[in-house]
């Protein structure tokens, strides 16, 4: 349900499609923990629907506190666990990790070692924020009227969020440029 993990997805419904491949070979998993919206869960698997990708679901919460449990800590543990978990699925099945992971982001280092920024094929990390957030927006606009547009409208609206603090009343309390500043500024120095 993120901006990121949309585009990524987009990416390779669209490369499927060219190729003429079956799009129910894209599994698309997604991981739900503390911060999770429904918001977010919800345009996840309504995106995995429309898009007719295999959906799966691995609510990871368990799994984290287990760790935080083991480790005496509570600090984030859910990208790398995210991260096993496509890397085991991928191994599982004979494919591919598909990073999500964009140019801003890495160039602010916002993202976690050995979690997120970690995969086999990283088909966003040469392009800015603002321009993932154009992209999806002109693959919003091919769809007019129809419920993928309103998806990634709704995609496009919802703030940038890693969801890893605990949400509160199904809001969203972790975002993102409030922490690192805005996109179009960090964007504006890379150019």
């Amino acid at each position: 349900g993120g901006l990121d993990s949309t585009l990524a997805l987009l990416v390779c419904t669209m490369a499927f499609k060219k190729l003429n491949y079956d799009t129910k070979d894209i599994i698309a998993i997604t991981m739900p923990c503390f911060g999770t919206t429904s918001r977010t869960k919800n345009n996840a698997l309504g995106l995995m629907e429309e898009l007719t990708v295999t959906s799966i679901e691995v609510d990871i919460t368990e799994s984290v506190r287990i760790q935080f449990r083991d480790i005496e800590q509570d600090e984030n543990v859910q990208a790398r666990t995210r991260t096993e978990i496509l890397m085991n699925k991928a191994n599982q099945v004979g494919g591919l990790v598909i990073g999500t992971g964009d140019l801003s982001e890495v160039a602010l280092g916002w993202s976690t070692y050995n979690g997120d920024h970690m995969s086999m094929y990283a088909v966003n990390v040469s392009v800015p924020k603002t321009l993932v957030r154009y992209l999806v927006d002109y693959v919003a606009s091919l769809y007019h009227g129809e419920k993928l547009e309103t998806i990634l409208k709704d995609i496009l609206d919802t703030p940038v969020s890693p969801e890893l603090l605990p949400q509160e009343n199904d809001q969203i309390v972790q975002k993102t440029e409030d922490i690192v500043g805005p996109y179009e500024l960090h964007d504006f120095f890379i150019y």
